[in-house]
């Protein structure tokens, strides 16, 4: 068995066994038994099932990688035609505590893109008429807000509040369209431990980062690092550390 994708909004994990593809689904109260072996390319997956490929690369090798030409855009079309026509939104998205990014998404999957992110909370600033539009007006922001957040930074305040004060100080520059606000349900009061684990009982999911417990410690896990994975049912016996509150 192979850990060979996931989704952030189901959310859950697709695992591969013999060709075919089982939904591992991750809602809170979720037990996960699963050990991590060797990784390697998770192949290609598709309606007919499941393609291995032995590839040492992971998450995916060179000739399974797929690159969307569209996150480099920066108002210069990079496809031979442009086809970017629908609405598209600009947004900026706040982490805990201070952490602030702006994007473009197309207009009907914003409050999706934003849970897909782990955003706390979002801003809908404009609306143009097409994708290209979008991403020179982005590009122009992102000289003063960036235009990522890595998974790391956004682990380190899984536990916090955004600053609000900070946050409606950057919103005050512009004509906000809308605002969200985005519980995931998490409720910790410490950071978790960055851990690359398939067992415990999970808390819950933001963005890419999974939440869970074991053994009187909370981890968090980075799904894209589980993709790739060989496993075998059954907990790990593997150490792992554990959290200051393991010991209170």
């Amino acid at each position: 068995m192979q850990f060979v994708g996931y989704d952030t909004s189901g959310p859950g994990l697709f695992l591969a066994s013999d060709g075919d593809v089982e939904y591992v689904s991750l809602d809170a109260g979720t037990e996960l038994a699963y050990t991590l072996r060797d990784r390697h390319c998770a192949g290609v997956t598709t309606d007919d099932g499941h393609d291995v490929c032995e590839n040492d690369a992971a998450p995916y090798c060179r000739d399974h990688r797929s690159t969307w030409v569209c996150a480099k855009c920066t108002g210069t079309c990079l496809k031979d035609e442009m086809d970017c026509h629908d609405p598209h939104a600009v947004y900026l998205a706040a982490f805990a505590p201070d952490v602030f990014k702006v994007g473009v998404t197309k207009e009907w999957r914003l409050e999706t893109r934003l849970r897909e992110q782990g955003a706390d909370r979002g801003a809908h600033l404009r609306t143009v008429t097409d994708g290209r539009l979008a991403r020179e007006i982005e590009a122009g922001l992102a000289e003063e807000i960036p235009d990522r957040v890595r998974v790391p930074t956004k682990r380190d305040g899984l536990h916090l509040a955004v600053d609000g004060g900070a946050w409606e100080s950057l919103l005050a520059e512009f004509d906000v369209l809308a605002e969200f606000d985005f519980d995931y349900g998490l409720g910790l009061d410490a950071r978790p431990v960055a851990e690359t684990v398939a067992t415990g009982t999970v808390r819950g999911v933001k963005g890419r980062l999974l939440v869970l417990d074991r053994a009187g410690s909370t981890y968090a896990v980075d799904l894209r690092d589980l993709v790739g994975h060989e496993v075998t049912a059954g907990a790990t016996t593997r150490d792992l550390q554990s959290s200051l509150g393991a010991w209170g």
